[in-house]
This record gives C-alpha cells, sequence and structure tokens, in this order.
C-alpha cells in the first residue's frame, strides 16, 4: 500500500525501492494474481492531479518558461510558401539593432539571434530575404477545390467493399447524392512552437514541450552526432499539443542553432508563424450516394473520399505506395452500421500543403461527414435519426450503449423550445466509444449550442475527472472547428494568420455539457482524442432539424 510493502506483525516496512535489487534475482512468476475491481484504491476513484496547483500558482514550466545560463533567444523566418527556399538574404539592418548577435541561414530558413525574444523578432523584421518560392507559388483554395473534385471521380482504393452496391443502387426505392468538405485545420496551440536546446561537444539538452520525445532524440543524434546516451530530452508542461508536437521542426530550429553558437538558444515562434507553418488536419473531400428499400431502410451506401496522406509525408514506409492510407478513412472505412451493400473508396491527394495529426485524426472528419449523411437519410426516410442509428448498429453494443445513455440523459424525445433543436452523433476512435446529443439554436444567422450531453465507453474508468474534463475539452476544441474556423490558401500563403481571421470558441459561446461514463470492464480506451468527433455531426444535424436544409461544409455558415 502507497508503494510500501508491510509485515504488520513485526511493525516492519521497506518501499518498492529497497526491495528492488532483490527481487529482480527472483525467477519471473507464471501468473499473477491481479486485485479484484473491488478491491481498487485508485482506478476507478476520483484523484485530484497532481499538476494543479503548478498551474494555477504558475510555478508549472512550460517550454517557453525554460531558462538557462548564458541562453541566447531566437527567431526564425521562413518562406511564407511551403516548400519555398532562402535564395539569398541581407543581415545589416538587423545587425545594427542593439541585442542582436548573429544571423544564419539554418534548414527551416534564416534565424536571428539575440539577446531577448524581442530583439530577435525586430531583427528578422529587418531581414531583407530573396526568397525561391518554389512550386506552389500560385496554389489556391479554389484550385485545390477543383484538383479535389477531379480526383473523386477517379476508381482510388477499395478500403471496404460488401454486397453489390451497383446492383443494389437498380433496385433502391429512393436514392440520395451529397458532397461533403472538411476543411483545412490548424492546431492553434495557445502556446506557440517553441524549443531549447544546448549543444556541447560532449552533450545535447534538449528542452521541450514535445509530443515526440524518441523523433528529438534522435534528430538531436543526426545533428550533433552524439550517441544516444549524450543526448538528453527534458520534456515540459505543453501549452496545448493536439498532435502538432509530434513534429520536430521547431526542434530542429533550436538544435541548428545552439550547435553554431555554442551556447543554449531558446527558438520562439510567433502566432503568425504558428499559423501559416502549421501541418494541417487535412482537406477532405467526399461523395456520398445512399439507396433505401420500400420500407425506408437503408440498403446501399457509397461512399468516395479524397483526402491527403498524413502517413505518406511522415511515415512513407507505412505502406501508403499501395494508395491506402488507415488515417484517411478511419471512422469511414469501420462503420458500426450493417448495410447489406457498402462501399468506401479512397483517392490520396497529396497537394504540397503539409498536413499532420489533428485531434483524433481522420476520425474528426469522417465521423462529420459520414454522421451527417446517415442523418440525411434518415429524413429521407422520414425516421427518428436515433431509432435507424440503433437499428443498423444493434450487433455494436457500445455504440448503442453510449447512444442510448447519451439520448437518455438529453431527454432525445421530450420537446424543445421552439427555435431550439437536438442533433446526435456517435463515433468510435481510440479504442473508446462517444455519442454526444447537441441542443442548438439559431440567433441572426449564427448557431449557438446550448448544450451539449456525452456519453463515453471507454472501457475501464482509470480516473473519472480526468475522462470528463478531456470529454470537455474535446467538444470546446471540436466546437472551434465547427462553427468557427478553417486554413485557406491564397497565392501559396496561408490567409488566416492569427485569432482574429482564425476565431476560437469563447468562454460565453461555450455550451453547458455533461458527461457520463459507462460502466465497463474492457480493455481501456483513450480519452484524449474521442470527445472531439462527435461534436460536428451532433450540431450539424441540430441544424438540420432546424433548417430543413443538410450541412455539407464547415465551418457551418448558414
Amino acid at each position: 500500500k502507497d508503494g510500501k510493502v508491510s509485515d504488520p506483525k513485526r511493525r516492519r516496512e521497506l518501499s518498492f525501492k529497497d526491495l528492488l535489487d532483490d527481487a529482480m534475482k527472483l525467477p519471473v512468476p507464471d501468473s499473477v494474481l491481479l486485485k479484484e475491481p473491488n478491491e481498487f484504491t485508485l482506478i476507478g476513484h476520483e484523484v485530484k492531479r497532481l499538476d494543479g496547483p503548478e498551474k494555477v500558482t504558475g510555478r508549472a514550466i512550460f517550454g517557453m518558461d525554460v531558462s538557462l545560463p548564458n541562453m541566447l533567444v531566437a527567431c526564425v523566418s521562413r518562406c511564407p510558401v511551403f516548400e519555398g527556399k532562402v535564395k539569398g538574404f541581407k543581415a545589416n539592418e538587423a545587425l545594427k539593432i542593439k541585442g542582436v548577435v548573429k544571423v544564419l541561414q539554418i534548414s527551416n530558413g534564416v534565424a536571428v539571434i539575440a539577446n531577448d525574444f524581442w530583439t530577435a523578432k525586430r531583427g528578422r523584421d529587418a531581414l531583407s530575404i530573396d526568397w525561391d518560392l518554389g512550386p506552389h507559388a500560385s496554389m489556391n483554395s479554389d484550385q485545390l477545390l477543383e484538383g479535389y473534385k477531379q480526383a473523386i471521380s477517379k476508381p482510388g482504393v477499395d478500403v471496404t467493399n460488401q454486397g453489390d452496391t451497383a446492383a443494389a443502387f437498380k433496385t433502391a426505392v429512393k436514392t440520395l447524392e451529397a458532397d461533403y468538405i472538411a476543411p483545412y485545420q490548424a492546431h492553434a496551440c495557445m502556446e506557440p512552437m517553441n524549443a531549447t536546446a544546448d549543444v556541447q561537444a560532449k552533450t545535447c539538452h534538449v528542452y521541450a514541450p514535445t509530443q515526440a520525445q524518441t523523433s528529438t532524440q534522435n534528430i538531436a543524434m543526426k545533428l550533433t552526432g552524439l550517441p544516444r546516451e549524450k543526448v538528453f530530452v527534458h520534456t515540459t508542461f505543453l501549452g496545448g499539443g493536439f498532435g502538432r508536437r509530434s513534429e520536430i521542426d521547431f526542434i530542429t530550429d533550436a538544435l541548428e542553432c545552439s550547435k553554431a553558437m555554442k551556447r543554449p538558444v531558446k527558438v520562439i515562434w510567433t502566432r503568425e508563424d504558428d499559423m501559416m507553418h502549421d501541418y494541417y488536419r487535412p482537406f477532405s473531400y467526399n461523395h456520398f450516394k445512399g439507396g433505401l428499400d420500400k420500407d425506408g431502410n437503408i440498403v446501399v451506401w457509397d461512399h468516395r473520399i479524397a483526402c491527403s496522406s498524413i502517413l505518406a509525408r511522415r511515415f512513407p514506409s507505412a505502406g501508403v505506395n499501395t494508395g491506402r492510407d488507415r488515417t484517411s478513412v478511419e471512422g469511414a472505412a469501420n462503420l458500426p452500421y450493417h448495410i447489406a451493400n457498402l462501399k468506401v473508396n479512397y483517392n490520396m491527394v497529396n497537394t504540397g500543403v503539409p498536413v499532420g495529426f489533428w485531434r483524433s485524426v481522420g476520425s474528426s472528419q469522417n465521423a462529420y461527414v459520414t454522421e451527417c449523411f446517415l442523418d440525411e437519410l434518415a429524413h429521407l426516410a422520414g425516421k427518428d435519426p436515433l431509432a435507424v442509428r440503433l437499428a443498423l448498429a444493434k450487433d455494436h453494443p457500445r455504440h448503442t450503449g453510449v447512444l442510448k445513455l447519451a439520448a437518455d440523459k438529453a431527454n432525445w424525445h421530450s420537446k424543445l423550445p421552439q427555435g431550439r433543436a437536438r442533433g446526435i452523433a456517435v463515433a468510435e476512435s481510440f479504442g473508446s466509444y462517444v455519442a454526444q446529443v447537441a441542443e442548438v439554436s439559431i440567433d441572426r444567422g449564427k448557431v449557438r449550442v446550448h448544450k451539449v450531453v456525452c456519453a463515453i465507453d471507454c472501457g475501464v474508468v482509470v480516473n473519472p475527472n480526468i475522462i470528463r474534463a478531456q470529454m470537455e475539452s474535446g467538444i470546446v476544441y471540436g466546437l472551434t472547428a465547427t462553427l468557427k474556423s478553417q486554413i485557406t490558401l491564397k497565392q501559396g500563403r496561408v490567409q488566416e494568420t492569427n485569432f482574429d481571421s482564425f476565431p476560437l470558441l469563447r468562454f460565453d459561446e461555450c455550451p453547458e455539457i455533461e458527461v457520463y461514463l459507462v460502466k465497463s470492464e474492457e480493455n481501456p480506451g483513450g480519452v484524449g482524442e474521442p470527445g472531439t468527433p462527435p461534436i460536428a455531426p451532433a450540431v450539424a444535424n441540430a441544424v438540420m432539424a432546424l433548417t430543413k436544409k443538410p450541412v455539407r461544409s464547415l465551418p457551418i455558415r448558414l
């Protein structure tokens, strides 16, 4: 108990640490008797976060807070167009600024290194850089959209193919076709990217808010030539990660600057750097065609996806040379609904816009498009969307379990005040199952989300407090993408460069959120990401219930 082994009769106790050396000499047992759930003292119980006091008092060290003796600060100028390169630069004016120590070209652009951040930024603003804008200088959102539309008409790769969709459409009594768009999304972490490196002759220390410790160590070894045991990664608190900090571009900046200066250097990105040089959630273009029989049952479902591949960039050896990327089709290829004739086809479209892991990855856009199209078919059939889901997913008890719980707690069948409606959606991701009911209204052409009821089955519940907090966080994060923001391009440049053009959900716009946990003995699933996928379709389906018009692109614009 409490990390100690006790012998009450002899009034002795030893810590696990005291016993480690002797325990390592014992043979590994064939079987271990585990505690029964009723004996758990931590699992399933409300436990306070250990980092709470540090965060609310300001003692917690985030990446931006790192301070080392003799440290310099760098600000990097990057090409405004993806894959552009430095042709040449003049640093005369930057070097005239008091406190600017050095200007040097690094892999990602030109770094101005100074005694503090504001001096470094002023120096960067004074640079004169001649850019080779590369092959994407004329790229714009309208052009990209046309490319996706063309891609969707090509054969692609079948990732799911059951029954005979062609024959089923011939006998379907009613059919419906629809195109859905999920735009590029930035991560918009509250703390912009940053890292501090201290590269010395025999050691290297990296202090960073990173989700990729191994990749950080590997790039440090590559750039310094030091062995693994001489490279130390110190992970700070993250001011938001959401997948963005699994990248190492900001780590590379700090390593190259420190190596050149032979001193600790902290690289700090501005908000504009962060927005314009992100690895975005992929743009996704989807064409659906569905069919109903005479009783209004969904008998055929054809879904064509055109989407960029995250794995082709990050892990090209992951089999994507076959034209498949599991992250692009998750949430679409594994529908829980029993539809006799079902086909999901994927067309990989890589455009030069860097894409990466965004909270809940492919499930974020695929839950939106599939759950919304399902509602469209339910409305075409004149059936209740919840009833349709429960019937189609009857062989998937964890999906139906959260659907029933969320619907019950939201009083799905009760009457709402005039001008309000409910929408429902369910999604499986990261080993967890989440259903959400959103209650919305429309005020002067804008969607207002009043309440979200969320039910999650994440298997064995470890800390209920953390699960509820993560569901709330995932819902709020997803609402920004649902109602407010997207990334667009013009002449190769990202147009949304700060929170004036990429607005986030604000406190006064946040709905009331209720979270309910399914009691389960299944293996634990994730909770950091699964709260995000269902919120967009739940809200969009509520809007369709109000307006009688489907929401086929995000963010919602009425």
